[in-house]
């Protein structure tokens, strides 16, 4: 039987993969004071960099998961061509998405009992989860079955490293990640946290270091010591508009690892509204998480 995957905005595709590989979009939505938008829309490009101005000017940022209208729609058009549904959703960890997804997937299983609806929860976040969704689109590509390709996701999504820095600490500090007694000082002393997401599906400060450059540095350090045969990985870095920081990752990646290729994206408003502009991560597959 033929299907299609289904994945969240929170993934941070570029449109060059969300087109080739014909990956539908659940978009999830945040507000500009009394504003709403989706953070993914085929037909108007979301003007990343206007957001993280907005942010830095201080503006309020709130965000919600997935639209269940929205959800209900995207899989039952899919259902309604004769096809089946694979949806590989934003770790219930981080947000509710997930779980509203699935249930989305339940009820419809009830209406279309001839149809296949599978959730898979990435247990990722931003490009890690976006990094699973294109392994899954590259075998079905290649004429994996949804069975063999959600067996896969199983088997493979802690491997998927998620490796993050931030330039910034006040954003960790309103997301209740860190005191604001540690916010000040980490930012007087100029300490920047390396994080990652674990097993769970959580994003856990694990370090730090001083200063911009060796926080960049550590994060291809961790791909060096845990990275599988990196010079056959396309590795994927987001960032929260600061294109140069990224760059600069990417060319540590190169030089020390030889790595296939590189993907650079931004971080979407609604995983952006918690971790600020300056925020760079990392994904690759790695022996652990």
């Amino acid at each position: 039987m033929s299907y299609e995957i289904v994945t969240d905005s929170s993934a941070n595709l570029t449109d060059e993969i969300i087109n080739k590989y014909g990956v539908n979009i659940i978009s999830l939505i945040f507000r500009v004071g009394e504003k709403e938008f989706y953070s993914y829309s085929k037909e108007e490009a979301t003007d990343n960099k206007k957001f993280y101005e907005m942010m830095r000017n201080g503006e309020t940022i709130s965000t919600a998961s997935i639209d269940l209208q929205l959800c209900r729609k995207i899989f039952e058009e899919i259902l309604k061509q004769g096809k089946d549904v694979l949806y590989i959703g934003f770790s219930s960890a981080l947000s509710g998405s997930y779980n509203a997804g699935a249930l989305v997937a339940r009820a419809l299983q009830e209406e279309y009992p001839e149809r296949k609806i599978v959730a898979v929860d990435s247990l990722a976040a931003s490009m890690g989860q976006g990094l699973l969704v294109y392994y899954a689109a590259e075998q079905k590509l290649q004429g994996k079955s949804l069975d063999e390709v959600k067996d896969w996701l199983l088997e493979n999504r802690l491997n998927l490293c998620h490796w993050f820095t931030v330039d910034d600490l006040v954003y960790l500090k309103r997301g209740g990640r860190i005191s604001s007694t540690t916010a000040f000082v980490g930012t007087a002393l100029g300490i920047k946290p390396i994080m990652h997401v674990d097993n769970e599906g959580r994003l856990v400060p694990v370090g730090k270091v001083r200063g911009r450059r060796k926080s960049l540095e550590a994060l291809a350090k961790e791909m060096e010591e845990t990275g599988i045969n990196p010079s056959e990985q396309i590795i994927f870095i987001s960032h929260g508009d600061c294109i140069e920081d990224a760059q600069y990752l990417e060319k540590l990646v190169r030089e020390k690892l030889n790595v296939k290729d590189v993907i650079i994206n931004y971080v979407d408003p609604v995983i952006g509204a918690h971790s600020g502009p300056g925020t760079i991560a990392l994904f690759f597959l790695g022996t652990k998480r």
